[in-house]
């Protein structure tokens, strides 16, 4: 049986099981980061040391929904919007909130391998051809241009594309357009006064959802082996437990 608790986050599958096994979009991009430590995790329970929480960073995202909720009640496109000559309103559903909560989201259970991809999505616009947009906040801290060309930048772009995947595989019409509207806080005022100042911008992005599917079976393949693969090759955690092995 495939076990899931959300207080201990964790998935363990068993070749053979009935029940739909779980994977989230973090588990998917962890296996084409490092193979070795996706089987390790979900095959037999050993996970990666936990992160602690971007508190700041969930801070503005919720603040963003709150502010695109609005506009969402009201049926009108944001300000920023209209700066980038982008022809949407946020997307009213009743699955929504479902869509965005963090272990629910939005899900499909993949028929030839029974495994149910599922993520949460920050926000949806819909444009004038009732494509649906699939939207991502982000928040950073830069003197830089912001853009999506940095390698760690490259996760961003498959979030996007499993999210616009999801949707489709849901019956929508999504727009291969998405956006990742930017948060950037500014670090040169003279003071801080106690609160931030955010410059705000927006990058499309056109999804490719192609790698999808091959992975999907690449994973289930995985899955079903008895055999740990081998690590990814900047992967930094398996390089840890290598170098802790020679000092025992």
């Amino acid at each position: 049986m495939s076990k899931y608790t959300q207080k201990s986050g964790k998935w363990i599958y068993r070749p053979g099981q009935k029940e739909p096994f779980r994977l989230s979009r973090s588990r998917i991009e962890m296996f084409l980061e490092c193979p070795r430590c996706f089987y390790l995790q979900n095959r037999l329970g050993l996970g990666r040391p936990s992160m602690p929480g971007f508190s700041l960073n969930s801070a503005v995202d919720e603040l963003l929904k709150k502010e695109f909720d609005l506009l969402r009640e009201s049926g009108q496109a944001h300000e920023l919007m209209k700066q980038y000559g982008i022809e949407a309103i946020p997307f009213s559903h009743p699955d929504m909130n479902k869509w965005r909560e963090n272990f629910v989201g939005i899900s499909f259970v993949h028929p030839e391998t029974n495994l149910e991809i599922f993520g949460a999505v920050d926000d949806v616009w819909i444009n004038k051809d009732k494509e649906l947009i699939i939207v991502d906040y982000k928040s950073t801290s830069t003197s830089e241009e912001i853009s999506l060309d940095s390698e760690y930048k490259q996760a961003y772009k498959k979030q996007m594309e499993v999210y616009q995947w999801l949707f489709r595989k849901n019956g929508f019409k999504v727009s291969p357009t998405g956006y990742f509207v930017f948060a950037n806080a500014d670090k040169g005022l003279a003071k801080f006064d106690g609160k931030l100042e955010f410059k705000m911008s927006i990058i499309a992005y056109e999804g490719d959802t192609g790698w999808i599917e091959p992975t999907i079976f690449q994973i289930h393949e995985c899955l079903n082996s008895d055999v740990i693969p081998s690590s990814g090759e900047k992967c930094e955690y398996c390089d840890y437990r290598k170098l802790t092995h020679k000092f025992e």
